[in-house]
């Protein structure tokens, strides 16, 4: 296998399970240098231990993603390793309810995950790359097809994957001549351990809606975060990749 990403560190949030952790195992296996982070210490550990070997040891940290001194340690745990050159901010929440019924703690804890987070993620390691140098950085953030379309009973989830589109963008604008890269992945309906759950006819009925037939495997999402992570997209920022079967068109 090429290894797309030889001699790179690459930080992953939400990185113990689900999504996160296929995108971990799709970066090692091209060779980055992975730093699984996550508030799950024992995911985050068993993801780590998992992944193939490369000549410098894969590691784990604790992080949440929503407190900004969290941030700061995972940030200064990077620091002793090197400086990283990819950051997926893939950690996210979903607390799903309508708009009538929706807490105030359901609509603030989400905001705080899914988009704080992003927030504090990008600041703390864009301002790594920028004082070493504009060392060369490349951000995902992973956003979802429901930023697009909207979602039932979720318009917190909506609200969040929303505005991390508006954040790639906008921070792509400010970051381009600085040598930082930022995209977004809009995932449609996957196979994780969510989806699992849901009831056979209704995930068939999904399925009826999406022109390809099927759920996406979180390997289909990883190899597109491979592909925004490596040099294969050095010529591409503030762009938003639909990996839904076609459900968006």
């Amino acid at each position: 296998m090429s290894a797309l990403l030889a001699g790179r560190i690459a930080v992953v949030t939400g990185g113990g399970a689900g999504i996160g952790k296929s995108i971990c195992q799709t970066l090692a296996n091209h060779g980055a240098r992975v730093v699984v982070a996550d508030w799950n210490v024992d995911t985050a550990a068993a993801t780590a231990k998992d992944l193939p070997s490369t000549s410098a040891k894969h590691s784990s940290c604790f992080v949440d993603v929503a407190d900004v001194d969290s941030v700061q340690k995972l940030r200064d745990h990077v620091k002793t390793i090197g400086t990283s050159s990819i950051l997926v901010n893939c950690a996210g929440v979903t607390r799903d309810s309508t708009l009538v019924k929706m807490t105030q703690d359901n609509w603030d804890s989400v905001i705080k995950v899914n988009l704080n987070g992003v927030f504090h993620l990008s600041q703390a390691f864009v301002r790594e790359s920028v004082e070493n140098n504009n060392h060369p950085l490349s951000i995902i953030n992973v956003s979802s097809i429901v930023g697009k379309m909207g979602n039932f009973g979720q318009t917190n989830y909506a609200a969040t994957k929303a505005g991390v589109i508006g954040f790639t963008k906008s921070a792509a604008k400010e970051l381009a001549k600085k040598n930082v890269r930022v995209n977004a992945v809009l995932p449609g309906f996957i196979k994780t351990a969510m989806t699992e759950k849901m009831p056979p006819n209704v995930l068939a009925e999904i399925c009826k809606g999406i022109p390809m037939g099927r759920m996406g495997e979180p390997e289909e999402i990883a190899n597109s975060v491979l592909y925004l992570a490596s040099d294969l997209s050095s010529y591409v920022t503030g762009a938003t990749l639909e990996v839904t079967g076609g459900f968006s068109m």
